[in-house]
């Protein structure tokens, strides 16, 4: 990842230029052109991801009470397919694409939130956005989205807590009860940002669920910010 300024950036109906990098609709896929660089040693990441949704959606909503930051699933459901040349990866499965958008920093309206997604049975995708804002009531956003284009708001089950991670970061998931929930694995551990794999009851299914917990102030603070340019470079 390489955060980038508006002059090494352009876009069109369909397609997004991030320096070298890529993102462009053909047809029924959006195919993702990779050419970078990781860190910190500089080796090459270079490959194309490819995503086929199964539908796709034009659906956004508020996270604050303001309507600074937005969110909305473009395709809570689909088909990815992965090639790397450098390093040499090739592999396949079950995906997502979102969209997220802002007209301000977040730290200074939210606190802290779970976010997680689930695939049901008859390809039904859950996603459940847990928010604590920084200066107003939580917001709960509970989804259902259906193959056929419906989008259904649902009664989440109570929240949970889960065990912290090395960073001593608290996740929480919305589930039935505390015993059903179960944690599989940490896909990535952050000062301030969990990714998880976890084993959960929604809506009468058990089910695998994608998570995330992000933590604000811990992303906000001088250190971490810091250490972010080491992690993420910014290039112009």
């Amino acid at each position: 990842m390489t955060e980038r300024s508006a002059r090494s950036s352009h876009r069109s109906a369909n397609e997004f230029v991030i320096g070298p990098s890529a993102l462009r609709w053909e047809k029924d896929c959006l195919t993702i052109e990779i050419k970078e660089r990781a860190v910190p040693f500089g080796q090459a990441v270079r490959g194309t991801v490819r995503v086929y949704p199964e539908q796709l959606f034009n659906f956004s909503t508020a996270l604050d009470d303001r309507g600074r930051h937005r969110w909305g699933p473009l395709a809570p459901r689909a088909r990815v397919q992965v090639d790397l040349s450098k390093p040499d990866l090739h592999w396949q499965g079950n995906g997502y694409l979102d969209s997220n958008e802002g007209d301000g920093p977040i730290a200074p309206d939210f606190h802290e939130w779970d976010w997680s997604r689930a695939e049901l049975s008859n390809k039904r995708t859950a996603v459940i956005y847990d928010v604590r804002q920084k200066n107003g009531p939580e917001k709960l956003h509970a989804l259902l989205f259906h193959p056929d284009g419906r989008i259904e708001p649902f009664n989440p089950p109570p929240r949970q807590t889960l065990p912290q991670t090395a960073w001593r970061i608290q996740r929480q998931m919305r589930n039935a009860d505390q015993p059903s929930l179960k944690l599989i694995q940490t896909l990535e551990d952050t000062p301030f940002y969990a990714r998880s794999i976890l084993s959960s009851e929604l809506l009468g299914e058990s089910v695998i669920s994608f998570h995330e917990t992000l933590n604000v102030p811990r992303f906000a603070s001088p250190i971490v910010q810091w250490m972010l340019a080491w992690r993420m470079p910014r290039v112009r």
